[in-house]
């Protein structure tokens, strides 16, 4: 299957967003509300399905966005195709803070697999399909480390990861235990299993939960230092659950709107009306 080459620029900090060059007749294939700006003469077309080329008709189209619904994706992708002549550029942005990180599948044995939410584009040729962990117990305890996504070709493809993000290369035997969300991606030589982390009270008190991916090498890992899941419960434990904000409801809250406020006016006015 032959692979777009495309060039490409990462901007950014911390909100991130890669800018792909495209020659003409070149397409990238972008997941669904990533794109930040094209230039005129690149065009969209939505897609049933991953883009790639698929030599089963329909039915092979069904299964490829079969495959993007059970990891929590659109039944749909986009496909931007450059129509004219020169070079064009299209953008795609992170959606929170993190880094994109560029992989070259050709380097890494034509296949990664990698979270579920974290594929952003890829050049055309890029097959996005799933990778269900072999053992019954990652099913009923990985949590996000379960179902993942797995990106096939020899083509450029571009994840996103929360925070900071660390390449760890394994040799052969080596073990790594990780919280499951702090999981990007490794590449498919890594044995992926759960552990029970032993302690009842660690889990409990601690803060890690009752279990952590253990990876074994040989093979590449890329960790996130903020998964997405552990970004969203701390908003949502901060965000006030009965309406208005928290200041509101303090003691210092009130004091400030109304003890304090309240207070100035009623001793301007009232010391008047009592001189009175």
């Amino acid at each position: 299957m032959s692979m777009d080459v495309i060039d490409h620029e990462i901007r950014g900090a911390e909100m991130q967003f890669v800018e792909l060059e495209l020659d003409p007749g070149e397409a990238v294939v972008g997941e669904a509300g990533s794109m930040m700006f094209m230039d005129a003469d690149i065009q969209m077309d939505t897609v049933f399905g991953d883009g790639s080329p698929q030599t089963g008709g329909f039915f092979g189209k069904l299964m490829s966005a079969g495959k993007r619904l059970v990891t929590g994706e659109s039944l749909f992708t986009t496909v931007y195709t450059h129509t004219g002549s020169g070079k064009q550029r299209v953008a795609f942005a992170a959606p929170y803070p993190g880094k994109i990180l560029p992989m070259n599948l050709a380097q890494l044995g034509g296949t990664l697999i990698c979270q579920k939410d974290a594929f952003l584009c890829a050049a055309r040729g890029v097959s996005l399909g799933i990778a269900f962990q072999r053992k019954l117990s990652v099913g009923f305890f990985g949590g996000e480390g379960f179902i993942m996504q797995k990106l096939d070709g020899n083509g450029l493809a571009f994840v996103h990861a929360g925070g900071t993000v660390v390449k760890r290369e394994l040799s052969p035997g080596q073990v790594l235990r990780v919280d499951t969300g702090c999981v990007v991606a490794y590449t498919p030589d890594v044995n992926f299993e759960v552990q029970y982390v032993g302690k009842i009270k660690t889990a409990m008190f601690g803060g890690e939960g009752l279990f952590l991916a253990r990876m074994t090498g040989p093979g590449t890992v890329w960790l996130q230092s903020l998964p997405f899941s552990r970004l969203a419960s701390r908003i949502f434990a901060a965000a006030p659950q009965r309406g208005g904000s928290r200041e509101e409801g303090s003691v210092l809250g009130g004091l400030a709107a109304g003890g304090v406020a309240g207070g100035l006016m009623g001793g301007l006015f009232g010391d008047g009306d009592a001189g009175d």
